[in-house]
């Protein structure tokens, strides 16, 4: 059954197409993660096509620049470079690139991910998945926020696969994982600290017109699935939820929305599905625990190689 448009319009089965319809952003300039496939290349593509710049990144800057040469019939402009989320030197890199183009970011769309690695596997001693969705991702953007606009929006994509995560949200006795993995808990862990990295920056962005918010896709079939074993079911992360994919243009529309699109201005430190507010899990929207998570973030990133 067609599920009803949101309050502005938009809803499940809306496109990137559909919600940028109109719009003119060829004086503007977005940085998406992980721009090579699945909603990234779409995500790509359709901001091109409403005239952007768009700085796409990449674990290669020749995936990147693949990425880039594919979509150039949609028009726009396009810059590739490296950004692997699992390597502090790549993240460095890359922000030093994103600098030395003396660009202003009107959004920064930390879409790039990984999720359900069934073995554990660490960076840098710390559990793979929480490193590349939410650390590489926190280095990232704290990295480049004096880039970013006086109106930029930060748009971070979590999942509804968050409501799979260790009860209190984040476990921060485990998070190296040692003293148990499981693949699903610890993708809902890292999408939970998607939305809480969201939020405190959110509230670190008070009093400015500057917004983070955080986003479910939606369930689509992309390549961020490589990881999973065993196959596709007719239930969502165990969780009862009817399996009923979106395409990869319905998948895009929601991070689109909240980058480019003006009804989106207001919102700052919400999560958002089918384009509208959304209510995440309770330790999801505690705002407490967003600046424990940032304090043990920064001590993370503290710990790492310079």
């Amino acid at each position: 059954m067609l599920k009803p448009a949101g309050a502005n319009g938009f809803g499940y089965g809306s496109t990137a197409e559909d919600v940028t319809s109109g719009l003119s952003l060829a004086d503007r300039t977005f940085l998406v993660t992980g721009c090579n496939s699945g909603l990234g290349l779409e995500t790509l593509r359709v901001l091109r096509l409403r005239g952007a710049h768009v700085i796409g990144t990449a674990r290669t800057e020749a995936k990147a620049r693949d990425a880039g040469a594919s979509v150039d019939a949609a028009g726009g402009s396009f810059t590739p470079i490296a950004c692997e989320l699992a390597d502090v030197g790549s993240i460095q890199r890359a922000i030093v690139s994103v600098r030395a183009l003396g660009v202003r970011l009107d959004a920064i769309l930390a879409n790039a991910g990984i999720m359900a690695l069934p073995n554990l596997e660490k960076a840098y001693g710390w559990e793979m998945q929480l490193f590349t969705n939410h650390i590489g991702h926190f280095i990232l953007v704290n990295g480049l926020i004096e880039s970013l606009a006086p109106a930029g929006r930060v748009v971070i994509t979590s999942s509804d696969a968050h409501r799979a995560a260790p009860a209190g949200g984040i476990d921060f006795d485990n998070l190296r994982g040692e003293r148990g993995y499981s693949a699903w808990k610890f993708y809902g862990q890292s999408k939970v600290a998607n939305i809480l990295f969201a939020k405190e920056l959110a509230r670190r962005f008070a009093g400015t017109e500057r917004t983070a918010n955080a986003l479910h896709p939606g369930v689509i079939h992309t390549n961020l699935g490589r990881s999973m074993l065993g196959p596709v079911t007719n239930f969502l992360f165990g969780l009862g939820t009817p399996l009923v994919m979106k395409s990869i243009p319905e998948g895009a529309a929601t991070q689109c929305y909240l980058a480019a699109h003006p009804g989106a201005a207001p919102f700052n430190g919400e999560y958002f599905r089918d384009c509208n507010p959304a209510r995440p899990r309770a330790d999801a929207r505690d705002e407490a625990l967003a600046r424990r998570l940032w304090a043990k973030s920064e001590e993370i990133v503290a710990g790492l190689p310079a």
